[in-house]
């Protein structure tokens, strides 16, 4: 058990000497040397823990993804709150965890680039690592729908309407700089209260 604790706790510092190389050299510049060098070990101990820099970079989305699907699980089965609020409360929830790995994201969209620049479809990658997201949303909207809490639109667009709220705070948080999201936070939340169906008569 001792030995475990000690791999995850050598592992978790990885992820984090690495990802100041990511933010450093950026993700094509990044070498497996310079993260062993980074972390104090050696390549060939470093190679205990990952197989390559991309595997270490996957690690860290997986992490963060993790944190992002364990918070939105514990809203979605909440019983005592509306659609609305369940839509309102994961929004918040995604861009407060965000707010917290700015860094992270940066070099996401780094690797996005490098991605794109080599040819491969980095919509087709964003979209696998947030399948779970987009089920959540979608889910919440149909819900929503179905008790006669949401507007009578059509699944797919609402899906889409609040997607949108969360690339944009990746846009304002990496290219833009923000040092945070109040301002977006209270338009996505104004926006969810623009889907119910109390809103026409408000």
């Amino acid at each position: 058990m001792a030995v475990a604790v000690e791999h995850d706790k050598r592992r978790k510092k990885i992820l984090d000497k690495a990802l100041a190389v990511f933010i450093e050299d950026g993700f094509e510049n990044a070498t497996f040397q310079k993260i062993a060098d980074k972390s104090g070990i050696t390549r060939t101990i470093l190679y205990l823990y990952f197989k390559n820099k991309r595997e270490i970079f996957i690690y860290s989305i997986k992490q963060l993804l993790q944190s992002v699907e364990e918070n939105i699980n514990i809203i979605t089965a909440d019983k005592s709150l509306s659609s609305i609020d369940k839509i309102s409360k994961v929004l918040l929830v995604i861009f407060k965890l965000f707010e917290h790995s700015r860094q992270l994201l940066s070099v996401v969209l780094d690797y996005l680039l490098h991605l794109s620049k080599g040819g491969a479809n980095p919509e087709e990658r964003v979209r696998r690592r947030t399948v779970k997201i987009h089920r959540v949303l979608s889910s919440l909207a149909m819900e929503g729908i179905k008790s006669g809490e949401l507007k009578k639109e059509s699944v797919k667009t609402m899906h889409n309407y609040l997607y949108s709220f969360i690339e944009t705070a990746i846009f304002h948080l990496v290219v833009l700089k923000r040092e945070n999201l109040v301002e977006l936070k209270e338009t996505a939340t104004y926006a969810v209260r623009q889907l119910s169906n109390l809103a026409d008569n408000a």
